[in-house]
């Protein structure tokens, strides 16, 4: 369940940051003001241990995409800050993109890029502070041949956060699509405990 934890009335690279390690993260409204969210209880995915569908294995095995790494982080925001309707209503401003991607400049935010032909067809993207990500977001374009894109540029994040060290996998609050990775909800004291400790060790991405 998500908490209102305040208008975010400053807005820049520092004080996201900021947010994010007292385990807050912004979303924005319906009339574009952007709030601090907590979400209790926490939705934390288990890194090198995600459980794949087997029909997704077999066609993650098979790579039908180019898996790229932050060569379009700005383009991957602008795809998930797209109204797709029913759950996914837009909630990413421009403001938050500017902000976001100049977190990307200074290395704490990063994106996993699905590419068919040459052309995006899915991503997600997230923040880093020492051994934790948070993911924030993600799409398919599934008109572009993009199915099951973002799904495997999940995988694809998973064993890239499993090589560099990463502790936390932040998912936010669990949903159908992310359930079937095998995430666990964690009371917010007890996901705060393990954000303190991620906090301090370091990673690589």
């Amino acid at each position: 369940m998500y908490f209102h934890a305040g208008t975010a009335h400053r807005f820049d690279a520092r004080t996201v940051l900021n947010a994010y390690a007292q385990g807050a993260f912004p979303m924005a409204d319906p009339c574009g003001t952007i709030q601090w969210i907590v979400s209790d209880p926490r939705f934390l995915l288990p890194i090198g241990q995600l459980h794949v569908p087997r029909r997704l294995a077999r066609l993650a095995a098979q790579r039908p995409f180019e898996i790229r790494v932050d060569t379009a982080f700005r383009r991957v925001m602008e795809h998930c800050a797209q109204d797709r309707g029913g759950e996914n209503v837009a909630w990413i401003t421009p403001r938050m993109i500017d902000v976001y991607c100049e977190l990307h400049r200074l290395g704490n935010a990063h994106s996993v890029e699905a590419w068919l032909g040459g052309v995006l067809v899915g991503g997600l993207y997230g923040v880093t502070l020492g051994s934790a990500f948070f993911g924030e977001s993600m799409f398919t374009r599934r008109e572009l041949g993009g199915a099951n894109a973002s799904k495997i540029c999940l995988i694809a994040l998973d064993a890239r956060l499993s090589a560099g060290g990463f502790t936390l996998l932040d998912s936010q609050e669990a949903n159908e699509h992310m359930e079937q990775f095998g995430g666990v909800e964690l009371p917010f004291d007890d996901y705060s405990s393990l954000l303190e400790q991620a906090l301090h060790q370091s990673a690589q991405w």
